[in-house]
């Protein structure tokens, strides 16, 4: 059972955000725009408002559902850690317009994105989780008044107590240069990728095998990424590569399937992006047990190859969360 966050700059014991924005006198009146997380679908944002500290450093409001049709409750009791991943995400886009003025049509290129949560912290209340991020970015990187990459870190709490913490970087492209290197695949249609049948949903954690995007290959540390660009949530909007979210969910699956247990939550993720992920050619996951922690959380390393070129790699730690045995299937 996870308690308490791994030692990290980001989990400081300073005093929860105070500030005078709207969002934190008057509580939830609506979410921010969709356009400003990059999401087609108003359902899913989970940025309810924000308001600047200092240069690079700001307060955001979140709220995570109680039921989501992707990010389903863990065990029956907790909220799926991959929440904090989209939220962390959708962090990063909003400050870059909303924030750092950067105009609509530029391109992000996630290179890495992070978060460690406590377990005990996830557990899904009477009324859906309003969150405060206190977010600081120490690297900020301009081309003249242009943003050009961003880093940041994303301390979440709770009525005040730390629940999770993360932090991502990114580049971003204005339309023309990303035309010029993206032409090719700007192009092409994003086709589905369904090579056999899923792995069995209880396997990843998963309850319909429309939400599985692994497919065995005979190997069980082996796996052939499998998605449907139909998917409203992992393909919420047509691109040119695959989403970071895609690839990040296929490491929890590959996780959670050499998990000895069921239901365990994802209580931490790092993981690097080194290259995009293209539509048409198969993209290969591996993974491999790193060993287990004294708190009995189990740490898996996931790989995704293409073409013979690595794509991403990620660390995944699983937990089993402390609830009634009643609760398990």
């Amino acid at each position: 059972m996870i308690t308490t966050l791994e030692p990290t700059d980001r989990a400081t014991t300073s005093t929860p955000v105070r500030c005078e924005c709207p969002s934190h006198l008057d509580g939830l009146t609506t979410t921010v725009p969709r356009q400003l997380v990059h999401r087609a679908a108003v359902a899913e944002v989970f940025l309810t408002g924000w308001c600047r500290l200092s240069e690079d450093r700001f307060h955001v409001r979140a709220q995570w559902p109680r039921g989501h049709s992707f990010f389903t409750p863990i065990a029956g009791s907790h909220y799926d850690p991959m929440l904090v991943a989209e939220t962390v995400r959708q962090v990063g886009a909003l400050l870059a317009h909303a924030a750092f003025d950067v105009p609509q049509g530029y391109q992000f290129l996630m290179w890495g994105l992070d978060y460690t949560a406590v377990a005990d912290g996830l557990v899904i209340g009477g009324a859906p989780a309003s969150l405060d991020l206190e977010v600081t970015c120490p690297d900020v990187r301009r081309r003249g008044k242009h943003l050009t990459g961003l880093r940041y870190e994303v301390v979440v709490r709770q009525s005040g107590r730390v629940i999770a913490t993360g932090g991502a970087g990114y580049t971003c492209t204005s339309p023309a240069v990303y035309r010029r290197l993206r032409a090719e695949q700007l192009a092409q249609q994003p086709v589905p990728a369904l090579p056999a049948a899923p792995v069995a949903p209880p396997l990843v954690g998963r309850l319909s095998p429309f939400d599985v995007v692994l497919s065995p290959t005979g190997r069980p540390d082996a796996w052939q990424l499998r998605y449907d660009t139909r998917h409203p949530v992992l393909f919420d909007h047509p691109g040119d590569h695959l989403p970071g979210m895609v690839l990040l969910e296929a490491a929890r699956q590959a996780a959670v399937a050499l998990s000895p247990e069921r239901g365990v939550l994802p209580v931490a993720v790092d993981s690097s992006y080194h290259r995009y992920a293209e539509f048409g050619s198969p993209v290969l996951l591996g993974a491999e047990r790193l060993g287990q922690k004294r708190d009995g959380s189990r740490l898996v390393r996931v790989t995704g190859t293409q073409d013979g070129e690595t794509v991403f790699t990620a660390v995944v730690t699983t937990a089993r969360p402390a609830v009634p045995l009643a609760l398990w299937s």
